[in-house]
């Protein structure tokens, strides 16, 4: 099977040279997605053997990945792995998903940090596992055995999507949120999914979401907003016993 490794880049000067060449050791087809990076980012791409899509201004992490499954459909590769360029998600796993891909039982498989124990010194700061986690119940909640498994990890970024599947969903959101419509669409498709455990690393405990997303308040309230709103969308086509009441919110 033909496979696209698509990495989204904002601002990645510090790490694109450590990250890239790990990448290259494991796959032939890199296509890295600079959203309007306003560092030296383009200036140091420019220097490894990987096909460069660039943004002129920011869009949106969603938006990249939106890019990145219009070119693995448009070159005709069969999956696209997505992964970030801050050092966070570990090239060496790489194998890991081609392996998966290689069992050729799912649609989408979706790396989780917490299935397995981790150490305390790579902890992302409380306030954002405490929102990953809370979201990832309430879809665990919503779908029950629609999703195929219980899901541990419902926003990390290091994923492999199977291409032609993609092409029948109607991703729109742009941001941060982009994985909660995703999610939904996926088991309103009724898309094979499963999770394989990745090394959580949290190196930047800072990282910014940019402007008002930075309250923890607001960035949760906003991405309920999205949850519901695709849940209103996709609700005749959901299966029996999804549920999408939000009126509790």
């Amino acid at each position: 099977m033909r496979v696209l490794v698509a990495i989204p880049t904002f601002n990645e000067e510090a790490t694109i040279d450590a990250v890239i060449p790990r990448v290259l050791r494991h796959a032939r087809d890199v296509l890295v997605i600079d959203d309007g990076s306003t560092d030296a980012t383009p200036t140091h791409l420019a220097r490894h053997a990987v096909r460069v899509i660039r943004h002129e201004s920011n869009r949106g992490y969603g938006a990249a990945l939106l890019e990145a499954f219009r070119d693995a459909a448009d070159r005709g590769f069969d999956w696209v792995i997505t992964m970030d360029c801050d050092e966070q998600h570990e090239p060496d796993a790489l194998p890991t998903f081609f392996d998966a891909i290689q069992r050729d039982d799912c649609d989408v498989i979706s790396g989780s940090r917490y299935l397995e124990p981790t150490p305390l010194d790579d902890q992302p700061p409380a306030n954002r596992r405490a929102i990953n986690a809370q979201l990832t119940r309430e879809l665990n909640d919503r779908f029950g055995e629609s999703l195929g498994f219980r899901m541990t990890d419902a926003f990390c970024g290091f994923k492999a999507y199977r291409v032609a599947t993609l092409e029948g969903l109607r991703l729109t959101e742009h941001g941060y949120a982009f994985p909660l419509q995703f999610w939904v669409q996926a088991v309103a498709a009724r898309l094979r999914m499963r999770e394989v455990p990745v090394r959580l690393i949290y190196l930047d405990q800072s990282r910014s979401f940019g402007g008002p997303l930075d309250d923890d308040d607001v960035r949760l309230d906003h991405y309920r907003g999205v949850l519901c709103a695709e849940l209103e969308r996709c609700a005749a086509r959901l299966p029996t016993g999804a549920t999408t009441d939000c009126a509790g919110w």
